[in-house]
């Protein structure tokens, strides 16, 4: 009874304060997913933890309501996430880049779709998806944590980016259901872990991006009985030797710091051919120049087919966000952004991307917070 008046209580005061979700996008909502049968779920290309933890999250959610519900990501996920879904929910979890014809089948028979973690259909964002999103004639509802969401795309829009994560916007949306009357615990054990693995990611194990509200969600979904530790192990301790070696690699003898306080690695075809390196497994390597004293902003950027993968964390008082945006082809976050480099319209291959990248983030630090770099 207490821990039900914590959590109902919890929820007012997120909803009232933050005015976060509306009641009246909740209504509408039960009654678009009311009236279709099957649904779709899908989210960014080369779908990360947040992606995967919220999108397998909501799948579990609907099929446990008897509904037929379907995730299908314009390409593969990497292998360390697939602990986030069993071997049968596996079955209904499709990449558009593996079986195109049956996912634009679905998409297009669908009576409702989920978009998770990206709010525009794009080329960069959705891949071989975007058409079969953009042709599809049935109601589309947007979850998602970005900037400047393109609402005419959706018929129904949750949209908040002073948030942790796409899957703490869930969670409180699902808190907002009838069904869990704001009780973390009416979650399936299944639900409340991949919305504990995507908020977890999302914020680099609670180093950025953390609002008052995330640490409420986790508070929750640990009375609720999510095994964290458990959950760690798995986005943590699972990660095959070679990534190690190569990050070691990369941090001794790639690794480049300017004057400017800006740290950056590159990463090349050849040497992820050399290492077996598969999709996933890089993640979080943007992060570790970080904890160097001196470093005020961290750059990683893996060269792929036809341009140049740029992630950007910084901290506090130093904008990834506009820095990405201005140089990058690309935004996202305050200090957690990303974005694309092309060849030749950037750069003319990767011979150039270090010389790129001093030139452009001395000109970004000089200009935005002076000489001094204040």
């Amino acid at each position: 009874m207490i821990c039900n008046i914590i959590c109902n209580f919890a929820i007012h005061f997120f909803m009232n304060t933050m005015n976060i979700i509306d009641r009246e996008d909740i209504g509408r909502l039960c009654m678009l997913a009311g009236k279709a049968e099957r649904m779709v779920i899908t989210a960014h290309i080369r779908p990360d933890g947040d992606a995967m933890g919220s999108c397998t999250a909501l799948m579990r959610f609907l099929r446990e309501s008897g509904k037929e519900a379907y995730i299908i990501f314009p390409d593969r996920y990497p292998d360390n996430l697939a602990f986030l879904a069993d071997s049968t929910e596996r079955d209904f979890i499709l990449s558009a880049e593996d079986e195109p014809a049956r996912a634009a089948g679905l998409v297009a028979s669908c009576g409702l779709i989920f978009c998770l973690d990206f709010n525009k259909f794009e080329d960069s964002r959705c891949g071989a998806l975007r058409k079969p999103l953009a042709e599809a004639a049935c109601d589309k509802v947007l979850i998602d944590h970005h900037l400047f969401p393109d609402r005419d795309l959706f018929s129904l829009v949750f949209s908040e980016t002073e948030i942790s994560s796409t899957a703490e916007l869930l969670f409180w949306i699902l808190m907002a259901l009838p069904q869990t009357g704001g009780d973390p615990k009416k979650l399936s054990p299944g639900v409340a872990a991949s919305l504990m693995a995507g908020m977890t990611t999302d914020t680099n194990n609670f180093a950025n991006s953390v609002f008052p509200s995330t640490l409420r969600m986790a508070s929750m979904l640990l009375e609720a009985g999510v095994d964290r530790d458990a959950l760690l192990g798995h986005l943590y301790n699972e990660y095959p030797e070679r990534r190690l070696r190569l990050l070691g690699k990369l941090l001794y003898s790639e690794m480049k710091i300017t004057e400017d306080g800006v740290a950056y690695m590159i990463l090349d075809r050849k040497t992820m051919t050399e290492y077996g390196l598969r999709e996933g497994e890089t993640e979080g390597f943007v992060n570790e120049p970080l904890s160097i004293g001196k470093v005020r902003m961290s750059i990683f950027i893996k060269e792929d087919n036809g341009y140049f993968r740029v992630s950007i964390r910084s901290k506090k008082g130093v904008s990834a966000n506009r820095c990405a945006k201005k140089y990058f082809n690309g935004g996202g976050h305050e200090l957690a952004s990303g974005g694309r480099l092309y060849a030749p319209a950037d750069i003319k291959d990767i011979s150039e991307a270090a010389g790129y990248v001093e030139r452009v983030t001395h000109a970004f630090m000089t200009e935005e917070y002076g000489p001094d770099g204040k």
